[in-house]
């Protein structure tokens, strides 16, 4: 079996889907540590022809807590993030049909961050014709104060995984000879350029998921998911 696990990031980079449709399941880690200055609840839109965050506000708490235990900002405003979006994209080629998506994902009610991340990346997939089987870490019987590359060795013991796929930003954090001995093929996802018109400017790569099915047909954004990479 081929898998990938990863954190949930808010409505990602293409190269974040590339790695669900490449692989059997997928399992997303609810119960590690919330990052403060990853991707977790943000991320880049093109607005007035420059790159702008866009972020999910959370209640204060303490940053040592998992993504589960983590929730949105009571002041999060739904209708003001929408707003932004559709102010920025109005006028791109395939708004109307990018749109209701977009509305679906920021409007879910669910306050708990883990919840209203698991259900946008559902919906995206849904959307794209990404079929891979998505997990969620908890529901996964292993010793779950591992950390790092034990905890990934043991989600892939638990599943009966015989390949697991990273990002390639992972190479770095892995050894190949430990998954050789454990009978698992380590492999990384490289995504390839994917140069499409934003308006009348120079195309600004690795936005949001939302910027990329703005100017692309849901057909052609989900074929270069699934050709636009190399395995490394």
């Amino acid at each position: 079996m081929r898998i990938a696990i990863m954190q949930p990031y808010f409505m990602p980079y293409i190269g974040y889907y590339q790695l669900i449709a490449d692989v059997e399941v997928f399992i997303i880690y609810d119960n590690i540590e919330y990052t403060k200055k990853g991707w977790i609840n943000r991320n880049r839109m093109l607005r007035n022809g420059q790159d702008v965050m866009f972020t999910l506000p959370l209640k204060s708490d303490s940053d040592s807590k998992d993504i589960r235990e983590r929730e949105l900002a009571e002041s999060f405003n739904r209708t003001k993030l929408l707003n932004q979006i559709k102010s920025a994209y109005q006028r791109a080629p395939y708004f109307a049909q990018t749109i209701p998506l977009v509305e679906q994902i920021v409007r879910h009610e669910d306050a708990n961050l883990f919840r209203f991340l698991h259900h946008s990346i559902i919906q995206t997939c849904e959307y794209l014709g990404i079929t891979t089987e998505i997990m969620v870490s908890s529901d996964i019987s292993v010793n779950h104060e591992l950390k790092s590359q034990d905890k990934v060795l043991a989600l892939c013991d638990a599943v009966g995984a015989s390949t697991y796929v990273n990002a390639i930003g992972g190479r770095d954090l892995y050894s190949k000879k430990i998954f050789r001995d454990k009978m698992i093929d380590l492999k990384f996802i490289s995504p390839k350029s994917f140069t499409y018109r934003q308006f009348d400017n120079l195309h600004i790569p690795w936005l949001s998921i939302i910027d990329v099915m703005m100017f692309n047909t849901a057909a052609d954004t989900a074929n270069h998911i699934h050709n636009g990479y190399d395995l490394i």
